[in-house]
C-alpha cells in the first residue's frame, strides 16, 4: 500500500503527539510526513513548513491533514483543508458552536472527503462493549473526573482558560477540553450522536482559579430517549485519578474507565483494544474502511458545548473552600463529590457544594492492596502516559504500615520510572522500559520502538489481584502474554508484598530479552521486576547478607537484598529464579533482579519469576533484614 502523505497543523502542545504518531505510521510504511503548518514551527523538521494550510496541502499533494490548533481555529482550518482536497483528522472538540460544526459538516458533504474527530476514546472496542456490559439496557450514566492542573496550565497560551478571545468563542473549560472525552464517551455509549439526540441540559459551572472558563462543573443531560447522563468533573483535585463512566441499569451497574479502555463489572476489570484514529483514517483513504469517529457522530457533544457557550460565566468558588499550594489550587474532597454525583446522578449543588467539600466519604474506585485494615499500595494503570513512557501497570504509592511512602513515580531524573512494577528494556527489539534505547556505537537514542502492557483482565484473589496482560509492540503485534499476581500479607511489625509473573511468547518463536548491558553499556543490566524508591529519603544504604554498598552488591547474586533509609526499609527476596541484582543508590534509589544482566535471555517457552518485598518502618539492621527475609518467604 502506498503511504498516505500527511501534513500536521499545530505541532506545539498536543500536536507533538500527532507528529510522533505520523512518524510511527511512517515506520510501518503507512504514512509519510509531507509538511507542517504552524506559526511557530520547531526547527529541523526536514519537511516543508508553512503558515498557510490549504497552500501547503496543494504544494505537497497531501491526502490527509491533522489539525491540532487552538479550538477557535478548528472550523475555518477544517473547511479550508477539505476544500483543498485533504481528508481531515480534527482534534477535539470539533468546533466551539453548533453553527461552526454545521459549517464543517457542509464542507464534508460538499467535498465527499472524510473528517475524523480526535476523540481517541471512541476508537476503543470498550465503547460498544459498555453498551452490553450490564446484560440489560443502560438507563443512566454518571461520569466522574478529577484531575489537577498547575497555574501554568492556564498561561500556556493566550486562549487557555478562556471562554472568548478577541470576541471569538474559545470555550477552553474543564467540560469542553480536558474532560471532553468523558462527555463524548458517555454520549457514544448512550448512542446520542446527533445534535437532536440531546433533549435538555442542566449546567453548573464553577471556577476556583482566576480564569474565564470552568475548572469544576456539573452537567446533567436528558436524552431524547429518556436516558440521563450526569457529569461531574474538576481540575482542582489533589492528584490524578482515572475518570470513569458509572453505568446504571435497572438491576446492575458497571464502570467504564475510558482512558484505560477497561470495564469493571462484578469486581473484575476487562481490557479492550483501541484503534488509532489516524491509522483508521488512512485505512479509510486507501481501502474505504468506515471511520470510527466521523464528524456526524459528534453532534451530541457539540450540542453540550454550545449550551456551555451560551451559559452565564462560571461562578467563583468561595475562597474558604480552596487550598492554595505553591503551584496550584486544590478543592479538598472534590474527588468524593464526583464519585457520589456519578452514583446518585446528582449535580454539585444537590450535594451541597462547596460546603460539603471534605464531608462526603466516597473513595475513588481503584485497585488497592490492604493489610490489617490499612491501604498499603495502589495498583495504578495511568491513561495519561505517552508512548515513550512504555505504559504499564505499577504500584504507587506503596506505603509502610506507618504511612510512609516508599515508591516514586515520574521523577525528574527518569520520567519513565513508575513505582514498583515489571519492565524490560528490550523484548524482541521493543522497548518496554521507556525512555531511550541504547544503540551500540551510538549510545542512548530515542527510537520509535516503544511497547506497552495492555491489561486483558484484573480479578480479585485472596490478599490482592491476579492479572492477565498482553505485551504489545510498537506496530500493535502482541509479542508476549503475561500472568501476574500481586498479594499483600502481614509479617512481624511490617508487611510483605508477593509478586509473581510468567511471560510467554506469542509470535511463534522464542522471546529474546535484552538489557542495555547486553549491547555494550557496562553495568546497565536492568530489566524485570524493578522498584523505584524516593530520591529525597535520608540516609539511603544497601546491603546483602555478604556485602554492603552499591558497588559491592550491584551485580551480586544473593537470595535477598535490603535497601534502607532513616524512615523505611525494603527487603527484597527472590523466591523463584535467582538473578543478579541491579542496584542504584548514588544516582537514584532503585533495585531489581536483572533478567538479562550482561547477555540476552532467550525464552523458548515460558519465563517464571517471583519476588517478595518486605516493607518496614524505620531502618533495619542486617540481622533484622535477614530475619524478615526468612519470615517473609516462610508460608
Amino acid at each position: 500500500m502506498r503511504p498516505v502523505r500527511v501534513v500536521v497543523a499545530g505541532v506545539n502542545g498536543y500536536g507533538r503527539h500527532h507528529l510522533e504518531n505520523v512518524r510511527r505510521l511512517a515506520a510501518a510504511g503507512r504514512a509519510e510526513l509531507a509538511g507542517v503548518c504552524d506559526v511557530r514551527p520547531p526547527s529541523g523538521l526536514g519537511v516543508p513548513v508553512s503558515a498557510d494550510l490549504p497552500a501547503l496541502i496543494r504544494e505537497t499533494g497531501a491526502e490527509a491533514a491533522v489539525i491540532a490548533t487552538p479550538i477557535h481555529t478548528h472550523a475555518p482550518l477544517a473547511v479550508a483543508a477539505l476544500r483543498a482536497g485533504a481528508h481531515v483528522l480534527l482534534e477535539k472538540p470539533p468546533a466551539p458552536s453548533v453553527a461552526e460544526f454545521e459549517a464543517i459538516s457542509a464542507a464534508v458533504a460538499e467535498t465527499g472527503l472524510g473528517c475524523q474527530v480526535g476523540f481517541q476514546s471512541l476508537g476503543s472496542a470498550a465503547v460498544p462493549a459498555a453498551r452490553d456490559a450490564l446484560g440489560e439496557p443502560v438507563r443512566a450514566i454518571g461520569v466522574a473526573g478529577a484531575w489537577t492542573r498547575p497555574f501554568g496550565y492556564y498561561t500556556r497560551s493566550p486562549w487557555a482558560g478562556r471562554r472568548r478571545l478577541d470576541g471569538v468563542d474559545v470555550m477552553d473549560g474543564a467540560l469542553t477540553n480536558p474532560f471532553a472525552h468523558a462527555a463524548a464517551s458517555a454520549l457514544a455509549v448512550a448512542g446520542a450522536d446527533t445534535v437532536g439526540s440531546v433533549a435538555g441540559i442542566e449546567l453548573e459551572l464553577h471556577r476556583a482559579n482566576a480564569i474565564e472558563s470552568d475548572d469544576t462543573s456539573s452537567a446533567r443531560l436528558r436524552l431524547a430517549d429518556g436516558t440521563v447522563i450526569a457529569i461531574t468533573v474538576s481540575l482542582c483535585s489533589g492528584g490524578r485519578t482515572e475518570p470513569y463512566l458509572h453505568l446504571h441499569g435497572e438491576h446492575r451497574s458497571a464502570r467504564f474507565f475510558y482512558t484505560l479502555d477497561e470495564i469493571e463489572s462484578g469486581g473484575v476489570r476487562t481490557g479492550y483494544g483501541r484503534t488509532d484514529l489516524l491509522g483508521n483514517l488512512i485505512a479509510h483513504i486507501r481501502g474505504g474502511a468506515e471511520l470510527l469517529v466521523p464528524l456526524a457522530r459528534t453532534g451530541g457533544f457539540t450540542r453540550l458545548l454550545d449550551e456551555i457557550r451560551r451559559a452565564p460565566d462560571p461562578r467563583p468558588v468561595d475562597a474558604r473552600f480552596v487550598r492554595r499550594e505553591p503551584s496550584r489550587l486544590v478543592l479538598p474532597g472534590i474527588e468524593a463529590l464526583a464519585v457520589r454525583a456519578a452514583e446518585d446522578l446528582a449535580t454539585l449543588s444537590e450535594l451541597g457544594f462547596p460546603g460539603s467539600l471534605g464531608a462526603v466519604e466516597a473513595p475513588w474506585p481503584r485497585p488497592r492492596l490492604r493489610v490489617d485494615g490499612k491501604d498499603v499500595a495502589d495498583y495504578v494503570q495511568r491513561g495519561d502516559l505517552q508512548v515513550t513512557d512504555a505504559p504499564r501497570p505499577h504500584l504507587h504509592p506503596v506505603r509502610t504500615l506507618g504511612g510512609t511512602v516508599v515508591t516514586e513515580t515520574r521523577p525528574d531524573d527518569h520520567v519513565h520510572h513508575f513505582g514498583a512494577g515489571i519492565a524490560v528494556s528490550d523484548v524482541d527489539g521493543a522497548n518496554f522500559w521507556g525512555g531511550s534505547t541504547y544503540v551500540p556505537g551510538e549510545g542512548p537514542r530515542m527510537l520509535p520502538n516503544h511497547g506497552r502492557q495492555r491489561r486483558r483482565t484484573l480479578r480479585p484473589v485472596d490478599g490482592g489481584y491476579a492479572e492477565s496482560l498482553d505485551w504489545v509492540g510498537p506496530d500493535g503485534t502482541v509479542l508476549a502474554a503475561e500472568e501476574r499476581t500481586l498479594t499483600a500479607r502481614p509479617v512481624s511489625g511490617a508487611w510483605a508484598l508477593d509478586v509473581a509473573f510468567s511471560l510467554t511468547g506469542r509470535t511463534g518463536k522464542p522471546l529474546v530479552l535484552q538489557s542495555s548491558a547486553c549491547k555494550g553499556r557496562t553495568g546497565a543490566g536492568y530489566g524485570g521486576f524493578f522498584w523505584r524508591a524516593p530520591k529525597d529519603s535520608a540516609g539511603i544504604a544497601v546491603f546483602t547478607g555478604e556485602a554492603s554498598g552499591e558497588e559491592a552488591v550491584h551485580g551480586s547474586v544473593t537470595p535477598w537484598l535490603a535497601l534502607t533509609s532513616d524512615a523505611w526499609s525494603l527487603v527484597f527476596v527472590q523466591t523463584t529464579g535467582l538473578d543478579p541484582w541491579f542496584v542504584r543508590v548514588a544516582e537514584y534509589p532503585g533495585v531489581g533482579p536483572a533478567l538479562a544482566w550482561d547477555a540476552p535471555l532467550t525464552v523458548p517457552d515460558r519465563l517464571d519469576r517471583a519476588v517478595t518485598v518486605v516493607v518496614a518502618d524505620g531502618r533495619l539492621t542486617p540481622g533484622q533484614a535477614r530475619d524478615l527475609a526468612a519470615e517473609g518467604t516462610a508460608r
